[in-house]
């Protein structure tokens, strides 16, 4: 079978079909943009403190029964214990004034036994305020973020599985459908446990869907046009997302209001199963040539170009090769594809792990968090730009090394040493010496710098790579040979 890419070289790299292409699948990552952190408005944690009902208790009193604490240097009301009430009721009905004929400081506390009042200042309601997630069940908040991304790396490891199991265009509609049934679903949530199940589908479905139209994407453009697309076109889409969720938050301030929202312009896509096509590379890979040739015709006329009447030769040679599948376990087969699914792994998480965490902090920098988010995602679009023009012009590995450098750097020279037995900035060094790491892995990675893209495992195991000492093997020569 030729190869895809000289077969197909009619269509050229920038037809009609083409940037309908590039324009659908760069917008089909708006909705995880929107999604992704979410979170940090769903989950946040509003002021509060007890809850003191309907009593009869003097003006004096009422303002008094909420304990001062020192936080972070400042004085705030108690977030979880207020003065015994029923004490509290007697000195009242005694006529004793608060700080004048009683000693704060002498009396007994107990927990908020009748709630907690939340704030809302910023937000009408947030997960935290709706599941009591505060005091002794403070846990449940940083593990709810957990739970949603246990669910995107989930979702990460399943997209590739199901994409080759079931064609790129299906999963990236069923998953779109995952994430907002699911995302709907979580408001009628009766309990904590419930919502952190919906949340975990709704993140895989939401991550799946963003890898499945990734690679259906690169797998219909080509050449520079992939270039584009795969680092400055659907990432800048997905920044439009990001960008747009603040505002989205500003306006609907209740967390269920806002689910709604974030879920709801989805159904503009459903239009898009009947303007996307599967991807021809998949078809063949799967041995349906005549599905995958009337998808080309169609585009070459499109194009307005002609297209050849057989384009892969015999089917039932293309037919054969597609029955020699491939698994997740050849990547583990062969030494240098072995070695480089180590090194990207380390890479990614690398990477990953430190924008995720970066993301999340700098959405809770200023005490507005919609403007701290917005200014987040807009950080976004001049660093894609950035890496858009690496790719042009430089290698892949000194492209990498770069970015890891100056992500290592920068975080290492935000660490400030503070006073006391907290270390503040640990998450910071932890997020440097990950990118540092990565860095020097990279230079074991195989150069893909204006080289063709692998089509097979066979061409894959036969990449250039570094040489080193801890990823090369001696060849064990026969004693024959050596005679």
């Amino acid at each position: 079978m030729k190869e895809f890419e000289e077969t197909t070289a009619f269509l050229g790299q920038w037809g009609s079909y083409q940037k309908i292409v590039f324009f659908l699948m760069c917008c089909t990552a708006i909705p995880n943009g929107l999604a992704l952190f979410s979170l940090v408005f769903l989950n946040d944690i509003p002021k509060h403190h007890c809850l003191i009902p309907e009593v009869n208790l003097t003006k004096e009193w009422h303002a008094a029964v909420i304990p001062i604490e020192v936080l972070n240097g400042k004085q705030e009301l108690s977030r979880c214990s207020r003065y015994r009430l029923d004490v509290v009721l007697n000195l009242s009905a005694q006529g004793l004034n608060p700080g004048v004929d009683v000693n704060l400081t002498d009396l007994d506390q107990e927990s908020c036994v009748d709630g907690w009042n939340y704030s809302k200042e910023i937000y009408q309601s947030t997960l935290v305020s709706e599941f009591n997630m505060v005091c002794k069940d403070q846990w449940k908040q940083p593990f709810t973020f957990s739970v949603f991304f246990i669910g995107v790396l989930f979702g990460s490891f399943i997209s590739g599985l199901l994409s080759d199991r079931f064609g790129r265009k299906p999963v990236l509609f069923a998953t779109m459908a995952i994430h907002n049934i699911f995302t709907f679903a979580t408001i009628l949530s009766p309990s904590w446990t419930v919502l952190c199940i919906l949340i975990f589908i709704a993140s895989s479905g939401n991550i799946a869907r963003y890898f499945a139209g990734f690679v259906l994407g690169c797998e219909i453009l080509n050449g520079k046009v992939r270039v584009l697309y795969s680092s400055l076109g659907i990432s800048f889409g997905y920044s439009i997302g990001y960008m747009l969720l603040p505002l989205f938050a500003y306006f609907l301030r209740d967390w269920k209001s806002l689910q709604v929202g974030l879920a709801l312009p989805v159904l503009f896509y459903i239009p898009m199963w009947w303007m996307i096509t599967e991807s021809p590379r998949w078809l063949l890979s799967q041995g349906r040539v005549e599905e995958a040739e009337a998808i080309l015709k169609n585009a070459a006329r499109k194009n307005k170009v002609h297209a050849p009447n057989v384009m892969f030769g015999d089917d039932e040679e293309v037919k054969i090769q597609a029955k020699e599948q491939y698994n997740i376990f050849d990547l583990i087969k062969t030494r240098n594809i072995r070695n480089t699914t180590f090194l990207l792994f380390l890479l990614w998480t690398s990477i990953c792990t430190g924008y995720t965490g970066l993301s999340i902090t700098t959405s809770q920098l200023h005490t507005n968090p919609y403007l701290s988010c917005f200014l987040s995602a807009l950080a976004e679009v001049p660093a894609y730009i950035s890496s858009w023009l690496a790719l042009q012009y430089i290698s892949r590995r000194l492209a990498i090394v770069c970015i890891l450098a100056v992500a290592g750097s920068s975080l290492y020279l935000i660490q400030l040493v503070p006073e006391g037995v907290y270390y503040k900035f640990m998450p910071q060094l932890v997020l440097g010496t990950l990118a540092f790491v990565s860095l020097f892995t990279t230079f074991l990675m195989p150069e893909t710098f204006k080289k063709p893209l692998p089509q097979t495992v066979e061409e894959m195991s036969k990449r250039e790579h570094f040489k080193c000492p801890f990823f090369t093997q001696k060849e064990v020569v026969p004693n024959e040979s050596r005679l």
